[in-house]
């Protein structure tokens, strides 16, 4: 609490207190930022993470002659150690698929279509022993889900890594405008600093009176940004609620809203110990 707190004399020293000057608006600016890139990395990994669950033990069997070959296939599949489920995909539903890419022309009856059997094993189960029974069946082919998504999975990870490096420069570039701020307030106050030395206060002394000020815009900023942040995001997932009803998850769980409330505070307290890295820094060498 003594640092966001200064004493009547210390006030009167260096004036602390109140949101003033350009620090307080370029942090709640910065970590308005931060909260939102940061919350879209977060969705972005528990979505790749729900993808890869929902597909972890999934499996496809494809057949190009799918009239006579799948019961065989799924006789096959059923037979083999660690299946859950076999369903096979009504050929209703391929040939609507068909019909998106090829038009009328995909719904007429003596189009030849391909038997798509979907295959789920239990958790931990050794697919071996389904692709040694589905080789048995001439031109069956088993291809798994996961097989199929990893340049989407990729992806995904690909943005979230880029999500969070962005987070990390945006901070990169806080921290520098906070050491330019604090740089400002020691020359604005250089008389009132040789005063303070003239009278044997020490460098520890006069950088506390700076740091203060600078934790308090910084958590004022911060807190302004995040909220702001928080409203923006409150709206934009309003509409999530069908994804969320969908994957069975929403896109930010519980540990992440913590992560994402404990962004000003950490923002605040990054800046206090640039801020006193700077002014210790610049009164060695100048004062």
């Amino acid at each position: 609490m003594s640092l966001l707190f200064a004493s009547p004399p210390e006030q009167r020293l260096i004036p602390t207190g109140g949101v003033r000057g350009p620090v307080p608006v370029l942090i709640a600016i910065m970590m308005f930022t931060m909260v939102v890139i940061s919350a879209a990395g977060l969705a972005l990994g528990n979505m790749g993470s729900l993808v890869k669950t929902g597909v972890e033990h999934r499996y496809s069997i494809q057949i190009a002659d799918g009239a006579t070959r799948a019961p065989a296939a799924m006789a096959a599949a059923r037979s083999a150690a660690g299946v859950a489920r076999v369903t096979q995909v009504p050929p209703a539903d391929l040939r609507r698929t068909i019909e998106r890419w090829l038009g009328p022309a995909g719904a007429e009856a003596d189009l030849p279509l391909p038997a798509i059997i979907d295959v789920d094993l239990v958790p931990g189960a050794n697919p071996t022993a389904l692709r040694r029974a589905i080789e048995t069946v001439p031109g069956a082919r088993l291809t798994a889900h996961r097989d199929s998504l990893a340049p989407l999975l990729g992806a995904l990870s690909g943005m979230m890594l880029l999500a969070f490096t962005l987070v990390g420069l945006i901070a990169m570039a806080t921290a520098a405008a906070v050491v330019l701020a604090a740089r400002g307030a020691l020359d604005t106050h250089r008389g009132t600093i040789e005063v303070m030395h003239g009278i044997g206060a020490t460098d520890e002394q006069v950088a506390r009176l700076f740091q203060r000020q600078i934790a308090i815009d910084a958590l004022i900023g911060g807190l302004i940004g995040a909220t702001a942040a928080g409203a923006v995001l409150t709206a934009a997932l309003g509409g999530a609620s069908v994804a969320a009803m969908t994957g069975g998850t929403p896109p930010l769980g519980l540990g992440d809203l913590f992560i994402l409330a404990a962004l000003p505070f950490a923002g605040a307290l990054l800046a206090t110990l640039v801020a006193r890295r700077a002014v210790l820094g610049a009164l060695r060498e100048r004062l």
